[in-house]
């Protein structure tokens, strides 16, 4: 029996095992379910303003937690709302840099010749382009929004999965699992459909806890920019644009979506750290 083919002792399992992965993709999910339940437990809109009450600090007295903004909105609703943007940017861009970076790293890794030099040349190509720049100027052209910043990003993180995907798809072709399965008469594009691609997961998981942190700093950086979505979206970038504004009256509006950029950001690298020590375990004992 092959390694693909043993949900038990599936690798993705035994990664996902680790205690150190699971309690920082345990805040994550709290964010996310904080975020996306707001609306149901929380009595103030995200963005209709409350007038009289601009610049209230935060407190529980007025009924705004994490107090309002210049023309009265409330703080906490606007970051909860702020958290759901900015992680659907980044898993969005991270789950479409894994694929690409899968596809392109797997078939480059397990036929080598000319098609992984011609893929990899292609590949070194883009990654010489200034991510920023290109970002800069697609915004430009067209419409600021969620789907070209997922696009974008996750086109320019498929490039670094991609590099490290081909290198473990080279080492998992001479693998025993997959020597095995010649013998049993598969082909070549069974052995990497159903083989190599189920084992690179691990590999990619690991890679998809760099891709995403990395969507959400590049879309905080465009939105305080002013080049993020709009500002009914209400990304953490955009609500740290508009708090640097108010940092001499109301600090607040600053720290308070800053501190939730930051816990976000912590989520996902303790996530990767963890994911990588895990993997190296993982590889080391299957050596």
């Amino acid at each position: 029996m092959t390694r693909a083919s043993d949900p038990a002792n599936s690798p993705v399992r035994q990664l996902f095992a680790v205690p150190a992965v699971l309690a920082p993709l345990a805040l994550l999910a709290l964010l996310a379910l904080l975020s996306v339940s707001a609306p149901w437990w929380w009595p103030h809109s995200t963005w209709q303003p409350s007038w009289g009450q601009d610049l209230l600090p935060p407190g529980l007295a007025h009924g705004h937690w994490f107090g309002t903004d210049a023309i009265g909105r409330d703080m906490l609703a606007r970051t909860l709302a702020g958290i759901g943007v900015s992680l659907g940017i980044g898993v969005g861009a991270g789950l479409l840099a894994l694929v690409v970076g899968a596809l392109v790293g797997g078939v480059a890794g397990y036929f080598g010749g000319w098609i992984d030099e011609l893929l990899m040349r292609a590949n070194d190509l883009l990654l010489s382009l200034p991510l920023m720049l290109i970002a800069i100027l697609l915004i430009a052209l067209f419409e600021p929004s969620m789907l070209l910043l997922v696009l974008v990003v996750g086109a320019f993180g498929s490039l670094d999965a991609a590099r490290v995907l081909r290198i473990e798809a080279r080492r998992l072709r001479s693998a025993e699992f997959m020597l095995a399965s010649v013998l049993q008469g598969a082909s070549g594009w069974q052995q990497w459909r159903r083989h190599l691609l189920p084992n690179l997961l691990p590999v990619a998981l690991t890679a998809l806890g760099s891709v995403i942190p990395q969507a959400i700093l590049v879309e905080s950086f465009l939105a305080f920019l002013g080049l993020g979505p709009s500002e009914r979206v209400g990304s953490l970038g955009t609500l740290l644009a508009e708090g640097v504004q108010d940092l001499q009256w109301a600090p607040w509006t600053l720290w308070i979506p800053a501190t939730a950029l930051a816990l976000v950001l912590l989520g996902f690298g303790l996530a990767g750290d963890a994911l990588r020590g895990g993997l190296q375990r993982l590889t080391g004992a299957s050596a």
